[in-house]
């Protein structure tokens, strides 16, 4: 396969001053980065790398445009000449690399978490603490002036043109919907007035930064929140936008505050190119489609259905810098893709982390972490094909060293062949994919199917050694926990048991939520379904009608569960920050009962005895699943250190408290690049 496989993907866009190589768009991604002067050499090299990997246009990071605009307080800004000189480092690394960038300008609005929030009218987010002031219309026009400002600013910056964002739930967005405009004058009130905002930032930065300018205009097409704008005021909104001197319209999908996921692993790939494709007759301008687009062949159907004229990943060129690069020259199988988990990069940005990536370590850390050739190859062992023995082997092997590695099962891929049978999880498959391409690429010899031993590895002449053997579940000692009813998730996710019709889960954390999704779904999941997953979470497949929204119709649990937990709170607490909430409205969707403080008594032939609150009951299940935590899996330790040799743990075998993919793909590549 080469370019010619996916030929609209890498056709040409010309937009009449200049000309994108290609439609894909590098979509906007806050890293964390923006928010430091000293941190620009770092965004620099973690753009360039994308320019080099051949992406067509990339957008940055939010930046706002004044101080009451910000996400959060010193966050990223662009209102005053003097802060032109660090995005010059930018802007410069991306064009040395053959590339182009926008700057995307975000004004938060009542999303901004500092006092010093602005918004259309003072409403308060419901998941922000701080309410905003409203905005006399002397303060509109200000806000207005900055738009215009940092866009001319960005101009003398280098860059290639401006995103303004205009969906999402941040300023803009505020202003247009009735759902938080309630204001009666010149801003407010009638459809027309509500959008003369959005329209009149376009107009006048248009007229600032002249003709021969790309300008972005990010336009909200689904809200997916209550009240939310009908799909006329949208078409009313594009045509307004495209008139006032857009260049190019991006698609929006959902607020911060809607209720229904569109990022995460669940949601479909593509399951929003419709709505795109629906305004596509109204506008002449080249249209944007976005979220969860991850693989070529998906972005090519997009583009040869005539859905959208450009295609934007963000989080897909974060995993992977060279995904265009390897999707032109046919090497699609060597493309590390995002699996959409969010765990390192938006619940980074959430916890005011630097983003990063769980399948890419490197991802905003390129200028520290790199797996340059070794001068001095080594021979080394690596005991287990779970996600961080496969990304130690991986490396080091690209590195130039000699690895072996083993595995005592017949295939790769260790935990994440339990996390991909997940419904909703289907995405890690892709990742074993990955690793085993460069297993082969790297020529890393594969034992596999076959338990080394403590003594073969001494004898093996290995420079070093590394353990990546992961973990065994932790056994539960309450009485009747022997019970032919009591199995491990391990038995139950890989076929081995297939549990009853009422069904017990013994621990809350991340396996206990994952186990009970996989029990009360027995057919294929709707992950893999738009239509099916629009009709579960209340999305309208004609994107009809105030925010897009009906009445979800969730499919009927295969199961009934309980999930069970010994400590007291939230079952779930310790989630991801942006997908935790997804994973507890999903299991409250198909009726999976929660139990904290939960003291187990002992199981029998009737069922699980336990006691809530100094309350003793019976649950008379079928089936009672252990997902009661790991233990580190260390067996081979003891010998090897007898023999005077001292093993690398990573992974489960270093730390097994909480099965952590991010930790295990970073500690292993981390430590193959030291090798």
């Amino acid at each position: 396969m080469t370019a010619t496989t996916y030929p609209h993907l890498f056709s040409p866009l010309d937009l009449g001053f200049c000309t994108l190589p290609n439609r894909v768009l590098m979509g906007s991604m806050h890293t964390g980065l923006e928010d430091r002067s000293r941190d620009f050499p770092k965004l620099a090299a973690y753009f360039r790398e994308r320019a080099e990997g051949g992406v067509g246009l990339i957008v940055t990071g939010g930046v706002s445009p004044n101080l009451v605009g910000w996400l959060k307080p010193f966050a990223a800004k662009l209102s005053w000449p003097w802060e032109i000189h660090k995005h010059r480092i930018v802007t410069k690394a991306v064009h040395d690399a053959g590339g182009r960038i926008c700057l995307q300008i975000l004004h938060a609005g009542r999303y901004g978490y500092h006092p010093l929030t602005v918004s259309a009218s003072a409403l308060q987010a419901p998941i922000n603490p701080f309410k905003p002031r409203g905005l006399s219309a002397w303060g509109v026009e200000r806000q207005i002036k900055a738009y215009v400002n940092c866009a001319r600013l960005a101009r003398e910056a280098g860059y290639d043109g401006v995103e303004v964002m205009g969906s999402e739930g941040y300023l803009i967005n505020q202003f247009l919907s009735a759902r938080t405009n309630k204001r009666s004058d010149a801003w407010g009130g009638t459809p027309e007035k509500r959008m003369r905002f959005a329209v009149e930032i376009v107009r006048r930065i248009r007229e600032q930064v002249g003709k021969d300018f790309i300008l972005i205009y990010r336009l909200s097409m689904a809200e997916l929140v209550p009240e939310g704008t009908a799909w006329d005021e949208i078409v009313q909104q594009a045509k307004a936008i495209e008139a006032a001197g857009a260049t190019i319209i991006n698609t929006g999908i959902g607020w911060h505050e809607a209720r229904v996921p569109t990022i995460a692993t669940s949601v479909p790939r593509a399951a929003f190119a419709g709505v795109t494709a629906k305004l596509k007759p109204h506008v002449s301008l080249p249209l944007v489609a976005t979220n969860r687009i991850n693989m070529p062949e998906v972005a090519e159907r997009i583009l040869a259905a005539g859905q959208a004229d450009m295609i934007s990943m963000a989080r897909p060129l974060l995993a992977d810098p060279l995904w265009v690069k390897k999707a032109r020259s046919g090497r699609t199988n060597e493309i590390n893709t995002c699996i959409a988990c969010n765990q390192a990069c938006l619940d980074h940005a959430f916890e005011n982390k630097i983003a990063s990536c769980l399948v890419n370590p490197r991802a905003c850390a390129e200028t520290e972490l790199n797996y340059t050739k070794t001068n001095a190859p080594k021979k080394i062992a690596v005991v287990g094909a779970g996600p961080a023995g496969l990304a130690c082997a991986s490396v080091a092997a690209g590195r130039g060293h000699r690895v072996t590695l083993f595995e005592a099962s017949a295939e790769i891929g260790g935990q994440f062949n339990l996390a991909k049978k997940i419904p909703g999880k289907e995405e890690f498959q892709e990742t074993v994919r990955y690793f085993g391409t460069q297993l082969v690429l790297h020529a890393v010899e594969q034992r596999l199917g076959q338990r080394i031993t403590a003594a073969e590895l001494i004898t093996g002449g290995f420079d070093e050694i590394v353990l990546a053997t992961g973990i065994v579940p932790r056994k539960v000692g309450f009485p009747g926990a022997d019970h032919p009813k009591v199995c491990s998730y391990v038995d139950v996710l890989n076929g081995t048991v297939r549990t009853g019709n009422k069904v017990a889960l013994i621990g809350a954390g991340g396996i206990g939520f994952d186990v009970a999704e996989f029990l009360v779904q027995d057919a294929p999941s709707p992950s893999v379904d738009i239509s099916r997953w629009m009709a579960e979470w209340g999305v309208r497949a004609d994107f009809e009608g105030p925010g897009a929204l009906t009445k979800p119709a969730p499919e009927a649990p295969e199961r009934q569960v309980w999930l069970l937990q010994r400590s007291t709170g939230k079952p779930g607490a310790k989630l991801g920050k942006t997908t935790g909430w997804i994973h507890r409205a999903a299991l409250k969707a198909k009726q999976v009962q929660t139990l904290s403080g939960v003291e187990y008594l002992g199981v029998d032939d009737a069922g699980l005895r336990i006691r809530v609150q100094d309350k003793e009951q019976l649950l008379a299940v079928d089936s009672i699943v252990i997902c009661a935590g790991q233990e580190p899996l260390r067996a081979l330790v003891d010998g090897l250190k007898a023999a005077g040799k001292s093993p690398h743990l990573i992974g489960g075998a270093d730390v097994a408290t909480e099965l952590d993919a991010k930790r295990a793909i970073d500690q292993g590549s981390r430590l193959a690049a030291g090798f």
